[in-house]
C-alpha cells in the first residue's frame, strides 16, 4: 500500500493533498487576479472625477476578495469526508461569513449612494452629517435582520421569538409614541427639506437659524442669542416661514400728508417716490398711488422689492429711502400729515349746545 493512501481524520493523504491542492491553486488564481485587474483598476480610478471605481475598489478588497477565498476554502474542505459535527460547524461558519460579507456589501452601497445623492460641495458637509443618523438606523434594522435569517437558516425555531418581539414592539411603539413620531418626522425633514442648516426661519413668535437637526429635536439659535430647543414633531406640524430661502422682498408702506396739500403736490408726490426708489442700488420699484382720504390725511401706498434676503440690507435701503422722502417732502414744501382734529364755529352757534352763543 502507497503511503499516500493511509488514512488521517477519515481521509487519505492523496484527498488531504488534493484538498489542500485545490485551496492552494485557487488562493493562488484569486491573487494573481487581484494583482492583475484590482492594482491596474487602482491605478485608473487615481485618474478619475467620480468616486464610483473609488467605491468598486473598496468594496472588491472588503467583501469580493474574501467571498472568493471563502469560497475557494469551502471547496477545498468540502472535498474531504468530514464527520456530522465538523460538517455542521463547517456549515454554521460558511453561513455566518457569507451573511456578514452580504449585509457588509448591502450597508457600504446604501452608505456610497446616501452620500453620493447629497454631493461633495462645502454645503453639503451638514447634508452628511444629518445623514449620518439614517444610515445608523437603517443598518441596525439590516443588522437585526440578518441576525434573524441566520438563527433561521441554522435550524432554529425563532416563531416564538418573532412573535415576542411583535408584542413587545407594539408595547414600546404604545409607550413611545412621541419619540417615534420624532423620529419619522426627522425623516420628513431630511427628505422633504422644509429647512436646512444654516436657514433662518420664523416658527409661531420665535425665530432664529438652524444650528443642528437630530434625531428627536432640532435646535434654532435665536436673535437674542439664546439656543431653542424644539422637537421635529411640533416643526412639522407648524407653519414655517423659511427667509433663506427668499429670493427678493416685497415692502409696502404707507405715508400721509396734510389736507391742505395742492392738487398739483399731490399728484406729484408718487412720481418723486417712484424717483427715489429707483436712484436705490438693489431695488425695484412697483407702484406708488393716492390710495385713500383718511381721518385727517391724504394717504399714499408705496410697493417696492428688494432684490436680496439679506435682512440688513433690507433695513439699509428701507432707511435711505425714507430719509429721501423725508428732504424731498421738505424741500417741496410738503407736510406729513399728524393726528389732529380741528373744532369750527360758524354763525355764532356752539358745536355742543345748539344754543346762540351771546355776547
Amino acid at each position: 500500500m502507497n503511503w499516500w493512501e493511509n488514512t488521517l481524520l477519515g481521509n487519505t493523504i492523496l484527498q488531504w493533498l488534493v484538498a489542500l491542492g485545490i485551496i492552494i491553486v485557487s488562493w493562488a488564481v484569486i491573487r494573481g487576479a487581484k494583482h492583475v485587474f484590482l492594482t491596474r483598476f487602482k491605478r485608473f480610478s487615481t485618474h478619475t472625477r467620480t468616486t464610483l471605481d473609488d467605491f468598486i475598489v473598496q468594496l472588491s478588497e472588503g467583501a469580493l476578495i474574501p467571498a472568493l477565498y471563502l469560497g475557494a476554502l469551502y471547496a477545498g474542505v468540502n472535498y474531504l469526508t468530514l464527520t456530522p459535527k465538523v460538517d455542521k460547524l463547517l456549515h454554521v461558519a460558511v453561513m455566518v461569513v457569507v451573511t456578514f460579507i452580504i449585509i457588509k456589501t448591502i450597508t457600504s452601497a446604501l452608505n456610497y449612494l446616501i452620500n453620493n445623492a447629497l454631493g461633495n460641495d462645502a454645503a453639503d458637509i451638514e447634508k452628511k452629517k444629518q445623514a449620518r443618523g439614517i444610515i445608523i438606523i437603517v443598518n441596525i434594522v439590516l443588522w437585526i435582520l440578518a441576525l434573524v435569517f441566520l438563527i433561521n437558516n441554522l435550524g432554529y425555531n425563532i416563531t416564538s421569538v418573532v412573535t415576542g418581539l411583535g408584542i413587545g414592539g407594539v408595547a414600546i411603539a404604545l409607550a413611545s409614541q412621541t419619540v417615534l413620531g420624532d423620529l419619522f418626522n426627522y425623516f420628513v425633514i431630511f427628505f422633504d427639506k422644509p429647512f436646512e442648516v444654516g436657514d433662518f426661519i420664523i416658527v409661531d413668535d420665535k425665530m432664529g437659524s438652524i444650528e443642528y437637526i437630530g434625531v428627536k429635536s432640532t435646535r434654532i439659535r435665536t436673535l437674542s442669542g439664546e439656543q431653542l430647543i424644539c422637537s421635529n414633531t411640533n416643526l412639522v406640524n407648524a407653519r414655517i416661514h423659511n427667509y433663506k430661502r427668499m429670493e427678493n422682498r416685497r415692502v409696502v408702506f404707507t405715508l400721509g400728508v396734510v389736507y391742505t396739500t395742492s392738487p398739483e403736490k399731490v399728484q406729484r408726490i408718487p412720481v418723486l417716490i417712484k424717483d427715489i426708489i429707483i436712484s436705490q442700488k438693489d431695488t425695484r420699484f412697483d407702484r406708488a398711488h393716492f390710495s385713500a382720504f383718511g381721518q385727517f390725511s391724504l394717504t399714499f401706498e408705496v410697493v417696492y422689492y428688494i432684490l436680496s434676503a439679506d435682512y440688513n440690507l433690507y433695513m439699509d435701503r428701507q432707511q435711505a429711502i425714507y430719509l429721501s422722502i423725508l428732504n424731498a417732502f421738505k424741500r417741496e414744501g410738503i407736510q406729513f400729515a399728524l393726528p389732529t382734529q380741528t373744532l369750527q364755529i360758524s354763525n355764532g352757534i356752539s358745536p355742543f349746545t345748539g344754543v346762540e352763543a351771546k355776547s
